[in-house]
């Protein structure tokens, strides 16, 4: 199969194989919290962009710069001062998105999707990987909220981005738009992830140390070889186990 463009590829992760939301499982409380309509979540998922394709910019461009031992200090200081700024932004153009995100505006600045992809991916990549992988991963993370303050709205209120959609004489069910509605659109939309089986292959990226970026991996060539090859290796493996014991039993028979 021919290998993907490294920086497409990242896009690609963030959207789909690598969903922060709906596959990695980040940002929890965020996404059930805020989703109470489209509009919030894609207000949210608009700042999450920016304060992610700013931050892993700028923490790739200083990775040779930052030493090691205050690394993390300093990614919460570049996150912070990105955050405030988006902040006061939103207050002064979007008062109305403010007053609805309210706490989790500033919350971004310890978003487990912000420092997560500082420290996995920007901190060991360059500028330009850094940033299609800070555009994938937003963009992944903002369609998620979308789809489910959208679900939510709609069954919650009958109204999308605020537009009165449900026929009259349908009385919508409030409890969608309240904390136990959100975990069960969320346990759906994660159902049909697992039905397309990509939570299981995000899975098995963590458990074997794969951090996704196959088209910039030197070893990406060799995963599926080396995936096949160990049952071979195992059974060729116990043979020679059994004959390096082989020669310690007879001497100890000898010896009793």
């Amino acid at each position: 199969m021919k290998q993907m463009n490294p920086y497409v590829e990242r896009i690609y992760n963030g959207i789909v194989k690598e969903n922060p939301v709906l596959v990695l499982m980040l940002g929890m409380c965020p996404t059930l919290a805020v989703t109470t309509s489209a509009i919030n979540g894609l207000g949210m998922g608009v700042s999450t962009i920016v304060v992610l394709i700013a931050s892993n910019v700028i923490i790739s461009a200083l990775r040779k710069v930052i030493p090691d031992e205050v690394r993390l200090p300093s990614y919460i200081v570049i996150v912070a001062t990105l955050v405030t700024v988006v902040e006061l932004l939103i207050e002064a153009y979007l008062p109305s998105l403010y007053a609805a995100l309210g706490i989790y505006i500033p919350l971004i600045v310890v978003n487990c999707i912000i420092l997560g992809r500082a420290e996995a991916y920007a901190n060991k990549n360059t500028p330009g990987l850094a940033l299609m992988d800070g555009i994938g991963m937003g963009v992944g993370f903002t369609i998620a909220l979308v789809i489910l303050g959208l679900i939510r709205e709609f069954l919650g209120a009958g109204t999308a981005f605020g537009a009165q959609i449900l026929p009259s004489g349908m009385e919508p069910m409030g409890i969608f738009i309240k904390a136990p509605g959100a975990f069960m659109v969320m346990a759906f939309m994660v159902m049909v992830m697992n039905a397309l089986g990509m939570v299981t292959r995000a899975n098995d990226m963590v458990e074997s140390g794969c951090d996704g970026a196959c088209a910039a991996c030197a070893m990406s060539t060799n995963c599926g070889t080396k995936k096949e090859a160990a049952p071979d290796e195992q059974i060729k493996a116990e043979p020679a186990a059994a004959k390096a014991a082989a020669p310690a039993g007879k001497e100890g028979q000898a010896n009793g």
